[in-house]
């Protein structure tokens, strides 16, 4: 019997559940109360295993036990077929009501807050019994690993470094503002210099944030320090509540100032700063079926990035 024939016929879907809780919990006997089970139901499973593909994929030791190196690649091969199972399940509960399912996007604070809020509040308007999964972080690296582990349908994030096991479609581009509330007494100021902005109240994110550090590197362009903020903050909300004192400024991006609305409270003032321009776009992981409640989201992100996407060509 060839080598396929003897997956096809013999690797139990059970065994590759327990072999992953197994390696998840560090030993077999704690592994056996989380599914319920006797430690030696869960030995024989794994040996099994072991058995039908002739590689040891367990090294055992007193404090429980690791995988070797047959056993991680086995369990990135696990992690890939349930999630597939299970979007195959969505897809099959679809076929009823294809306007029904989940999906779990990833995105930073201010894309979060503004453009992916835009397309959730659109979709759920059309299609109320999708459910919407909002994964929220700065640290993209994190985001990113989670898209790879099958954790996140998709990511809404700037075009970084390419990653082979990740496909990206251009949505729109993003450019940066100094910005104030409309009661601050620059809201009317026809020019400001950049010199100028040093010596105002600035509420910014820290400069190890995405956004921080566009702003650092646009001063520094300038041949300027970064601004003594007095307050350091991530969430928009937080910055935009300052703003509306009159007496801070901020640097947000055209995407956080029109989505979901417009922000008619705020003022973009006319300083040259050169802040840079971010390709924001949609990541997904290559050779991998989305359901369909992903699907609509996508949709829906081309339709509401293309007068940005206009705008740039």
């Amino acid at each position: 019997m060839q080598f396929s024939d003897r997956i096809g016929r013999r690797i139990k879907l059970q065994d590759l559940h327990t072999l992953m809780a197994v390696v998840q919990a560090g030993s077999m006997g704690k592994a056996a109360r989380i599914l319920n089970t006797s430690q030696p139901n869960i030995s024989k499973s794994v040996a099994d295993l072991e058995h039908v593909l002739g590689v040891s994929l367990l090294d055992r030791h007193r404090q429980g036990v690791e995988p070797t190196a047959y056993g991680r690649a086995l369990l990135d091969c696990g992690v890939t077929v349930f999630d597939e199972l299970r979007q195959g399940v969505k897809t099959l509960e679809s076929l009823a009501d294809p306007t029904s399912g989940e999906v779990r996007i990833g995105s930073g604070h201010n894309l979060t807050a503004g453009f992916v809020s835009a397309v959730v509040d659109r979709l759920s308007q059309r299609y109320p019994r999708v459910v919407f999964h909002l994964v929220t972080s700065d640290r993209s690296d994190m985001l990113h690993r989670e898209l790879c582990e099958r954790k996140l349908d998709l990511l809404i994030g700037r075009k970084l470094d390419s990653d082979e096991r990740q496909r990206f479609e251009f949505l729109f581009e993003d450019s940066y503002f100094v910005v104030a509330g409309a009661q601050h007494r620059w809201a009317r100021r026809r020019t400001i210099e950049p010199r100028e902005l040093l010596s105002q109240s600035w509420v910014l994110p820290p400069p190890d944030n995405p956004a921080g550090a566009l702003a650092m590197a646009a001063f520094r362009k300038s041949g300027l320090e970064y601004p003594r903020a007095t307050v350091f903050a991530v969430p928009p909300d937080v910055r935009m509540s300052l703003l509306a004192t009159g007496r801070f400024l901020t640097i947000f991006s055209t995407s956080a100032l029109r989505f979901p609305t417009s922000r008619v409270e705020l003022k973009v003032l006319p300083v040259d700063l050169p802040l840079a321009h971010v390709q924001i776009g949609i990541f997904t992981l290559k050779n991998r079926t989305l359901g369909p409640a992903a699907k609509l989201f996508i949709e829906g992100a081309r339709q509401i990035a293309r007068p940005l996407a206009k705008r740039r060509s």
